[in-house]
């Protein structure tokens, strides 16, 4: 049937950004499935409390295996349309089982790989160790002419403001990484997750990378930290860790503890998500949904002010 939604089976569905996705898809009334391990003793309370959160949301429904079952992905690859994968970075390369799958069931419209992070066709990173991961899998998906939308969504907003400014905790001093001055693009994770879904099904994004970059989402940890002073109405003392010591912990640390400081170095001390220019081809997320309302920084603050969030992980205290 013409208006029939299109089904969408989503990887890593109970992960962070996983599950912005499944309840987005649910919410655009698509019928949505979750590809997660099966559940067994050693499975975690919280895995197991977001697999039950989801039973309101029907038709969700829940598709228990591992990522080497190839026989049994592919038949449930033939059951949808759309696969979205939200894998955590220590399983990018898993992603290449999900294109073998794909492959032998031949009915996949689109792809959506586990991209939402820095656009690594465009920028050159010194120390970031997804991109090769990532670029392997992007060239894979575009070497079996799998439809695909990459989803270049850069930082995830909730998720670094908890992370730079610590918004839980009662303490006169904030950590900045550099100077601070280096611009970052914070998008809300429930924005990320909804514009998504509609790219997914949206033809002209068909084969094309989508960048987000709302201007109202553009700032500094120096911008960051003035805007969240002004709202609370404290002062915090900066400070500052030097880029020297990011460089010397991401060549220093094994992995997967590099990547955050990574992650870091990347984004918030050399500006990499901002350094290079939009060309007129480009797709810019807010530009191809202009009627879409973007989460500006500044109600993101409020949020964090009416819902003071659970403590995120920092590098240095």
């Amino acid at each position: 049937m013409e208006n029939e939604k299109s089904k969408i089976l989503i990887f890593g569905g109970t992960g962070y950004i996983g599950q912005y996705m499944v309840k987005a898809s649910i919410s655009l009334g698509h019928p949505t499935y979750v590809y997660a391990r099966p559940i067994t003793p050693q499975t975690t309370p919280s895995k197991i409390d977001i697999h039950r959160s989801y039973s309101p949301w029907a038709p969700t429904l829940s598709k228990f295996g591992e990522l080497n079952e190839h026989e049994k992905m592919v038949a449930i690859v033939r059951e949808v349309d759309i696969i979205i994968s939200a894998l955590a970075f220590p399983q990018v390369l898993d992603q290449l089982k999900i294109i073998d799958a794909i492959k032998v069931a031949g009915n996949i419209k689109r792809f959506l790989p586990s991209d939402f992070g820095c656009e690594e066709d465009r920028v050159i990173p010194t120390t970031f160790p997804c991109f090769p991961r990532e670029k392997k899998v992007r060239r894979a998906i575009e070497a079996a002419a799998i439809p695909y939308t990459f989803v270049s969504s850069n930082c995830c907003g909730a998720y670094f403001v908890n992370y730079l400014l610590r918004p839980h905790e009662e303490r006169d001093h904030i950590v900045v990484y550099g100077n601070g001055k280096a611009k970052a693009v914070l998008n809300y994770e429930e924005d990320i997750a909804m514009t998504t879904i509609m790219m997914a099904n949206d033809p002209r994004t068909c084969n094309r990378v989508v960048v987000y970059r709302p201007k109202e989402n553009i700032v500094s940890q120096i911008e960051l930290l003035s805007i969240w002073e002004k709202k609370t109405g404290r002062s915090f003392t900066r400070v500052h860790v030097q880029e020297e010591e990011l460089v010397k912990l991401s060549e220093t640390l094994p992995p997967p503890q590099d990547v955050p400081v990574s992650i870091v170095h990347s984004v918030f001390v050399r500006g990499d998500l901002m350094n290079f220019e939009l060309r007129e081809d480009d797709i810019e997320a807010s530009k191809l949904y202009p009627d879409f309302q973007f989460t500006t920084i500044d109600q993101l603050l409020d949020i964090f002010l009416a819902n003071p969030p659970p403590p995120a992980t920092a590098l240095f205290g």
